[in-house]
């Protein structure tokens, strides 16, 4: 508002415009939410807010009406669908889209007159779409109690209707139709049919089963000798194992009280070239000879101990000692499979002291023992290195093949007792029949076979 012309300057409204029409005071929807077309400001107001110059005229003539409720009721407003259709299609009563909310909309002002008859023809729809939807509520409810008043007679008829139609139940003495999806009246007539089958057929196939001799019957039981002539074997060896296991431990503390000889000591140091080289299996680095083996095995135990083998349960073997390491790791959730003597992560060599002797027993011809010891000090003895450590691990991973053969064979014993369990058993025997039709012969093998 500039405040200066005669617009800005009026303080009461004409009643007459569409707007003063739209306001709720007049007994309008207050749609438009603006004000007088008399009090728009004549300078900085937009054209199509201000009164047309032709309407100016009539809108100052015309007396001010006190209220203009009753001008605006339903019945004096006619109806124009097809101008409601044309302009719904357009968008001009949306709130996004009416012209007068748009700031950069210049569009011409729609006529108040057909405004309004839109107006009128959108809530009449409006109305109309309501009771269409409670009428069809109504309706669905209506479908809905018929369905289910449908659905009880229809019951009832079943009930109702002769019983001669249905099937009667394959029960043994039962006279009472069957259900609809089975061929008994209840489970009890299954069971009972069930069972007299069972008594009328399995005596007589039992019967032509001991009549003829099963191949795989026989088969099965040579199967179960020499399994259990494989598990006797293998217990002997077991305690072969066990003997050598407790001959090494006391050969080991045998060996750890003999006493240090110095020119053996010096003889030992005296034999190694010092200008050979070899390369390390492991880490590929060029050694000397003379330490070959000591650096070979700290090699090997530090690339071993980068993987990890393990299980989820501990070994529960009953009689064995110092087999498996079984050291419990909270952050995997399981327990380690290597060897205890070999397990270069939970088993440290201890600190040889420098007074201890090597121990190593002597041979000739690679196997054959001397009755003599090493006697070097177990420090400088290269040629020794970990001998007992590899001696007990060659002792242990003997008895766990044995340990896994055992286990082996007693799965292999549990399968055949099954397979010979089923092959007589009650479900096969009803049925697999098999029919002989020579009744002379009741070997029905070949010579070749037998």
């Amino acid at each position: 508002m500039c405040g200066e012309c005669e617009s800005c300057s009026r303080t009461e409204d004409c009643g007459q415009c569409d707007f003063c029409r739209d306001m709720k005071k007049f007994g309008g929807p207050n749609k438009i939410r603006q004000k007088c077309r008399l009090r728009q400001c004549q300078v900085r107001a937009r054209k199509m807010l201000r009164v047309k110059d032709d309407d100016l005229s009539v809108f100052r003539d015309t007396p001010e009406p006190t209220s203009l409720a009753g001008s605006l009721s339903d019945d004096d407003l006619p109806l124009d669908p097809e101008l409601y259709q044309e302009l719904c299609a357009g968008g001009a009563f949306d709130d996004q889209n009416l012209p007068w909310l748009s700031d950069t909309d210049d569009t011409p002002f729609l006529d108040s007159v057909m405004r309004k008859r839109a107006v009128k023809v959108k809530h009449v729809k409006r109305r109309d779409k309501k009771a269409e939807k409670k009428k069809d509520d109504k309706y669905k409810r209506h479908k809905q109690k018929q369905r289910h008043k449908d659905k009880a007679r229809h019951s009832e008829r079943m009930e109702i209707r002769d019983y001669s139609s249905l099937r009667q139940c394959l029960g043994p003495s039962c006279v009472q139709p069957a259900r609809a999806t089975s061929k008994y009246c209840s489970d009890d007539c299954g069971m009972k049919l069930a069972a007299n089958r069972i008594y009328e057929i399995l005596p007589q196939r039992i019967q032509q089963w001991q009549q003829s001799p099963c191949v795989a019957e026989e088969q099965g039981k040579k199967l179960l000798e020499r399994i259990r002539r494989e598990q006797q074997q293998a217990r002997t060896k077991l305690q072969e194992m066990e003997r050598r296991f407790h001959e090494l431990e006391a050969l080991i503390s045998k060996a750890k009280q003999q006493h240090i000889r110095e020119d053996e000591e010096t003889n030992e140091g005296d034999s190694e070239d010092t200008d050979l080289q070899i390369f390390c299996v492991s880490c590929g680095h060029p050694i000397n000879p003379k330490v070959a083996l000591r650096h070979m095995e700290r090699c090997y135990a530090k690339y071993e101990s980068q993987t990890s083998f393990g299980s989820m349960y501990p070994t529960r073997i009953e009689g064995a000692t110092r087999l498996f390491c079984d050291v419990y790791n909270p952050q995997s959730k399981t327990y380690c499979k290597r060897l205890q003597v070999l397990c270069p992560e939970h088993s440290r060599d201890p600190k040889v002291p420098a007074d201890e002797v090597c121990g190593c027993p002597m041979v000739k011809d690679v196997f054959d023992l001397t009755g003599d010891f090493c006697r070097v000090p177990k420090r400088k003895c290269n040629r020794h290195y970990c001998w007992e450590k590899l001696r007990r691990a060659e002792v242990d991973l003997e008895r766990v093949r044995v340990w896994y053969k055992l286990d082996e064979l007693f799965e292999q014993e549990r399968n055949v007792r099954m397979a010979m369990t089923n092959r007589a058993g009650l479900l096969a025997l009803m049925l697999h029949q098999t029919i002989q039709h020579d009744h002379v012969t009741t070997d029905l093998r070949t010579h070749t076979e037998r």
